[in-house]
């Protein structure tokens, strides 16, 4: 059974939010805790990280600020262990200090580089935590494969993404292109088109609000 870490963001995922119902309905799903979920030390969260990476290799399923902490492994040999990361909804840092400016205090995302291992970073166009512009750029930093799942705002409860099943076949599919990447080359969507083509939204596999982000968010 392969490991999957599931790393939250600021506040932790609560009951009810798709990273937790992951914990339940996917063997081998391991929580990484924090001390604090609630005002995150970015170096601390990221041992954390490590400490779980020390047990053998394993799959990351990262959302919001969790995406920072595991791009924050490429300068690390930790990284080495990672055998897969999904990031949903990274948040800008800047946009999200905006709206919770007691809670973040001074944490700054590391540089940008691009990440050692496979990833795919799983965005909205209208997500008030990334402005869709520095969604672009974060996802060309860090060579990543880009899902855009539409008018799916944070990717969170307050959007409509509770049980998300939707989430575990975007995994499965990454999972496959893992262990296959020598006969499937990955795609490079964010890194081998212009600015000007990635605001054409017909160039991404983008879910109309009528079809594809609807289906994938929460069932009972």
């Amino acid at each position: 059974m392969e490991k999957i870490l599931i790393v939250p963001g600021l506040f932790g995922s609560g009951e009810g939010h798709w990273q937790r119902r992951w914990l339940d309905d996917i063997a081998g799903s391991r929580l990484v805790e924090q001390a604090d979920w609630n005002r995150p030390c970015l170096d601390e969260w990221v041992e954390r990280l490590e400490a779980e990476l020390a047990d053998g290799p394993a799959y990351i399923v990262a959302h919001s600020f969790g995406c920072h902490v595991t791009a924050a492994l490429a300068r690390r040999a930790s990284a080495g262990r990672v055998r897969g990361a999904m990031l949903v909804a990274p948040c800008d840092i800047a946009a999200t200090r905006k709206r919770h400016a007691d809670n973040l205090g001074a944490v700054q995302a590391s540089q940008a580089c691009r990440l050692p291992f496979p990833s795919v970073v799983v965005g909205s166009l209208n997500d008030v935590y990334m402005p869709f512009e520095n969604l672009t750029q974060i996802t060309a930093e860090w060579g990543s494969d880009v899902h855009i799942l539409g008018q799916a705002g944070h990717i969170n409860i307050e959007s409509g993404y509770g049980r998300w099943t939707g989430g575990y076949a975007l995994f499965r599919q990454m999972q496959a292109r893992v262990q296959h990447r020598d006969k499937i080359p990955a795609r490079r969507e964010i890194s081998s088109r212009s600015y000007d083509a990635l605001r054409d939204y017909s160039a991404f596999r983008i879910a109309a609000s009528t079809g594809d982000c609807n289906e994938q968010r929460s069932t009972p």
